[in-house]
């Protein structure tokens, strides 16, 4: 009997196998949040667009010392709007100017206006909004009633308005965009904090003798970032785009500095006689300002809860 029990083998138990997909998942998860969001938005599509897009734009502006074959206000008299060519690899201007060293120039100007009046807003708006949400009464009274007052005025409106005030410059026109971006960050930090303030942790921290200040910044903050991370790609965008929108009406970087509004805005007499002229300002102002939506998506997807379980 025990010889026949014996000679039947016993089956072999094999451990179940994890998928790659969820291997990959589970590592994911074990790294810090920021890699967690780093890697969600490279695997996708369109963030690994944007992201790729926006690094390459932003070193050639940084390098474009190095790169550009020519100064942006170098004139090259009898080279008057010439095409494409070696010489010109974009084309020259109705100055003479290479155009592919202007364009390059420009986008220092779009980033340098996006990250200042972004960073100025953001800063500006997260604080009055975390204490208006955090705080209440008549604090909460006082700067959203004043924000709304704000939103009633389409944002080039005060564009405009500030750079009358101030004069026609490239950091005027950031600081005019900031401030129309502050109440956009300030609602939404508003309504992040009044939902966050009544969690446990926020009674923890009070019963531990944490002051209203570092429950602020250092336990609130934390717990409402994503949102205002998606918010800060969308504002870069608008922000470039209302710069380049105000200097081809004049308001913005002004002559003979390079940007891509204005140099939109000298093309427009010549558009039978050198279309390449208004064609490459164009084009690089609408590939920046589709990665940074795409951009923008991809975090917004990257920092759901929802699609946290990556496939």
């Amino acid at each position: 009997m025990s010889s026949s029990a014996s000679s039947v083998a016993s089956p072999l138990i094999t451990p179940p196998r994890t998928r790659p997909a969820q291997a990959r998942g589970s590592w994911v998860r074990r790294q810090h949040p920021w890699l967690q969001i780093m890697v969600r938005v490279t695997r996708n599509p369109m963030g690994a667009f944007g992201l790729t897009v926006v690094v390459i734009m932003a070193l050639l502006a940084i390098l474009a010392p190095v790169i550009s074959p020519y100064s942006p206000i170098t004139q090259h008299p009898g080279q008057e709007l010439k095409p494409p060519s070696a010489e010109f690899w974009l084309g020259s201007d109705d100055l003479g100017r290479d155009l592919f060293t202007r364009i390059l120039y420009g986008a220092r100007v779009s980033f340098v206006v996006g990250i200042v009046a972004t960073a100025l807003g953001a800063a500006i708006g997260v604080s009055t909004g975390m204490l208006s949400g955090y705080l209440g009464g008549w604090v909460d009274s006082v700067f959203m009633r004043s924000y709304d007052a704000l939103l009633a005025f389409p944002g080039i409106i005060i564009g405009i308005a500030v750079i009358s005030i101030l004069g026609a410059s490239t950091l005027n026109v950031a600081y005019a965009l900031a401030i129309g971006g502050i109440p956009f960050f300030a609602r939404l930090m508003r309504s992040s904090v009044l939902s966050e303030r009544e969690r446990d942790y926020v009674y923890a921290a009070r019963c531990i003798g944490a002051k209203d200040g570092r429950v602020m910044f250092g336990h609130v903050l934390p717990n409402t970032i994503a949102p205002l991370l998606v918010q800060l790609s969308l504002a870069m965008g608008f922000a470039v785009l209302a710069e380049a929108g105000l200097s081809f009406l004049g308001l913005g970087t002004q002559p003979p500095d390079p940007s891509w509004g204005s140099m939109l805005n000298d093309s427009r007499a010549y558009l039978r006689e050198a279309p390449w002229y208004g064609l490459w300002p164009g084009v690089a102002l609408t590939i920046l300002l589709v990665a940074l939506n795409y951009l923008s998506d991809a975090l917004r997807d990257a920092l759901d809860p929802r699609r946290a379980n990556l496939r």
